[in-house]
């Protein structure tokens, strides 16, 4: 079998799929490409697994041949309705697509498709980054070389977004690829040309034709990046965040009164998002992060002689949670219960940074915190946006403090990820009752009274006091007072 080469780095394995790509193309005799993507990102030193292959032909077709060619035969999905293809290899991604021009109508995204030729396809792609190709084949001289039709070469050096075509046209047609736009300047720290940024400005209102899942997608993606205060700061200026998430948006601006501001709660939702960053790769983490003060316009208030207030935030952003998700169609399961806790608990470490605090209100940061409690306190020391160096070292000297004495908490009285040393079922089987208030009350007393520090969390005093407030609640034991 015949050799490709290339102008730019593959990899062992890469090659040994080239060379059996290279092989189906020239046993079919059809015009194959490497295009996109996978280019791209090569040139730019980025990790990937997807190889984007273009056809003048039946891409079908060609998916199937090419699998046959690997041992053991991988599976092949096809997508019909769009004329792509998909192989999965166990540690490579190759997408097939017949080259196509397309024609799109004003209240659809879904294109009326029609086979076309390299150039009809070269001209619907999204940014010119992603125009870059070159043939897969042995018998052509110029296989194996990037082709640069529109100078993605150039904005790739330059790191700029630019659309192939008319930017106001581009984005009409696929108002996604404003999305789109906005991801890769995040992902890559591209600058989106200023042509671009005004045609995403004038076509913002066609975001509302895009489903809520493709624009969950984008975002995640933005929140995933190394600095994503940068693909909210373009959701932002283009007016496309006033379209499909204006809880964010209400947040923005630094208003004035007798001479007392106070900060601009978008600009430093989106800094503390950029400080967690760093620390964790957890979507959800990152989410809280951007979330947490998403109550403030709600509760903002001016107190003469004292400023601004945002009292009870925490609690309005928690309720908060849940619509924003459903709006945005995120899951409405243990995820959003996540991001609501952390954004309900993220106020209480800081009060636990002032002198003389108790161990029992330790306790109870430990015990609401639960499995949480570490990244809660991430999310605090991001929360720190200050500009004022000492400011700084104070704060995350406080909270460092609140770590050593949580540390010492649980060490001797294990509350965090607490479990009751009485349960429910125990109660009810010792006063021989049926499930209803006085469980309840039994059971919160023994709770409160642990974290209080009235009782060591114990099976032994737990038992003793049930009993106890049993007897005052009018209960008494079934078989006697047992011994635990």
């Amino acid at each position: 079998m015949n050799r490709m080469d290339f102008d730019f780095p593959v990899s062992q394995r890469e090659q040994f799929v080239f060379n059996k790509l290279a092989a189906t193309s020239d046993e079919l005799g059809m015009e194959v490409y490497l295009i996109g993507g996978y280019l791209r990102d090569k040139l730019l030193g980025r990790p990937t697994k997807d190889i984007d292959l273009l056809t003048v032909g039946d891409g079908l077709m060609l998916a199937r041949k090419i699998a046959e060619r690997f041992q053991p035969k991988p599976p092949v999905s096809l997508f019909k309705t769009y004329g792509t293809a998909q192989i999965k290899l166990p540690d490579l991604e190759i997408e097939v697509v017949g080259a196509r021009k397309e024609s799109y109508s004003e209240n659809s995204r879904k294109p009326d498709v029609v086979a076309g030729t390299l150039q009809d396809d070269l001209e619907r792609r999204d940014f010119t980054i992603n125009t870059l190709y070159t043939r897969i084949s042995t018998k052509y001289p110029d296989s194996g070389i990037i082709q640069d039709p529109f100078n993605g070469l150039t904005d790739l050096k330059f790191k700029v977004i630019r659309t192939p075509l008319e930017p106001a046209k581009t984005f009409s047609d696929d108002p996604l690829r404003m999305l789109r736009a906005i991801r890769f300047a995040t992902q890559l720290q591209f600058t989106i040309e200023q042509s671009a940024l005004e045609g995403i400005i004038k076509e913002k209102e066609r975001i509302r034709i895009i489903s809520g899942e493709r624009i969950a997608d984008e975002l995640n993606k933005i929140m995933l990046a190394t600095k994503p205060s940068i693909g909210w700061d373009l959701l932002f200026r283009t007016g496309l965040l006033d379209i499909i998430f204006p809880q964010l948006t209400a947040l923005a601006g630094a208003e004035n009164m007798d001479g007392i501001g106070h900060k601009d709660n978008f600009y430093h939702s989106i800094q503390v998002l950029d400080n967690i960053a760093p620390h964790t790769r957890d979507l959800w983490l990152r989410w809280a992060a951007l979330l947490h003060d998403i109550g403030k316009p709600a509760t903002k208030r001016f107190e003469k002689g004292h400023g601004w207030t945002f009292h009870g935030h925490e609690m309005v952003g928690a309720k908060m949670v849940p619509k924003i998700f459903a709006q945005l169609k995120l899951p409405l399961n243990e995820k959003m219960r996540y991001v609501q806790k952390l954004v309900s608990l993220h106020m209480r470490p800081v009060s636990l940074t002032k002198e003389n605090i108790t161990d029992s209100a330790i306790r109870r940061l430990l015990f609401d915190g639960g499995a949480e409690t570490d990244d809660l306190m991430t999310l605090c020391e991001a929360d720190i946006t200050s500009k004022n160096a000492a400011k700084v070292k104070r704060f995350r000297a406080n909270f460092e403090l609140v770590r050593k004495r949580m540390e010492q908490v649980e060490e001797s009285d294990k509350m965090r990820n607490w479990q009751p040393p009485v349960s429910g079922d125990l109660i009810m089987q010792t006063f021989g009752i049926s499930p209803g208030r006085e469980v309840g009350i039994i059971k919160d007393h023994i709770r409160e009274s642990i974290i209080d520090g009235v009782i060591a969390n114990s099976y032994e005093e737990a038992y003793q006091l049930m009993l106890k407030k049993g007897q005052e609640l009018g209960l008494r034991p079934v078989d006697g007072e047992r011994t635990p």
